[in-house]
């Protein structure tokens, strides 16, 4: 069973510019003259954590952890002006430029692995494999699930309570309801909105292993919260099933799908899509994991994952 390599720390680390107010943090760790790899967090608003470094050997690989445009340490935090989609393709390829590196492999989960997917889709020539967990396809379908008719079925108390908490009478309506409190001028409805919005994705992300923290969230969280809420009201600014359509320019691209079989945040179906998308890559079905990249099934898929592409890709 494979675990985490040890903890590390970066070697560099720089702020990106961008050409625009936004500053994006950028780390190395590991080998310098390594396998360049990016890690891309999910959310989107996430931000990157000292143990993603180790879901790699640090001996193979140049770790390159980015936390997205107003996500993590990037500056200014919660920003939502000129933050989309391809803005943040367009960092990753400034990053790639800056760093001077021809080809590099994509590691990502969940809005990870979908914005792994467009930058591969849009700079296919420069992308040595992918490694992608728990993949989020953007379509209505998904959103659906999560936010109208699915997930509410598995977790009805706790749907139950974020309808009740932004006024919503059903998921037809919970979206522009969630939006209409988080961006309103009323500060107690942002915090009520952004908090049960936290606890909606915390619980299905998380099953029986999320604990509820009766507290209000900072202005942090309702920024965080605001974010993802603008990327999902302008449909993660792709058209409908794009992710899927574009992967006939990824046909020749080492790829590695992983997903949970209990996954109820992204449900199977979309890395099932995706295998039948892309039919050479590995499908590898987990069948006691869940969304996160945690516990000991997903993170020995993952740590041999990302050792396999370090053969495949050094031969």
């Amino acid at each position: 069973m494979k675990v985490l390599y040890p903890e590390i720390f970066p070697f560099h680390t720089f702020f990106l510019e961008t050409g625009s107010m936004h500053q994006v943090y950028v780390e190395q760790s590991g080998n310098p003259v390594g396998i360049p790899v990016i890690f891309l967090h999910g959310g989107p608003c996430s931000g990157t954590k000292p143990d993603h470094r180790r879901f790699f050997n640090p001996d193979l690989y140049c770790i390159i952890l980015l936390d997205q445009r107003g996500c993590g340490r990037s500056l200014p935090f919660g920003e939502l002006e000129g933050n989309t989609t391809q803005n943040l393709i367009e960092d990753m390829e400034r990053v790639r430029i800056r760093l001077r590196i021809e080809r590099w492999l994509l590691f990502g989960g969940s809005w990870g692995a979908t914005l792994a997917l467009l930058y591969a889709q849009q700079f296919p020539r420069h992308v040595l494999g992918m490694v992608l967990r728990g993949v989020f396809l953007a379509r209505q379908t998904d959103m659906h699930w999560f936010l109208r008719d699915g997930a509410n079925r598995i977790y009805p108390q706790r749907w139950q309570d974020m309808l009740d908490a932004v006024g919503a009478v059903s998921g037809d309506e919970v979206l522009a309801r969630l939006c209409e409190a988080a961006f309103g001028s009323d500060s107690a409805a942002a915090e009520r909105a952004a908090l049960h919005w936290q606890y909606w994705g915390g619980q299905v992300a998380l099953g029986a292993e999320f604990a509820l923290v009766d507290a209000p969230p900072d202005i942090q969280a309702v920024k965080q919260v605001r974010m993802e809420l603008h990327y999902a009201r302008n449909n993660y600014f792709v058209a409908e099933n794009q992710v899927l359509q574009n992967c006939v320019l990824l046909q020749d691209i080492p790829t590695i799908i992983i997903h949970g079989q209990n996954d109820l945040t992204c449900p199977l179906e979309a890395g099932w899509r995706l295998h039948q998308a892309l039919p050479k890559a590995g499908f590898r079905v987990l069948p006691n994991a869940g969304h996160v990249a945690k516990g000991e099934e997903m993170i020995d898929a993952l740590v041999a994952a990302a050792d396999e592409m370090a053969v495949l890709l050094a031969g």
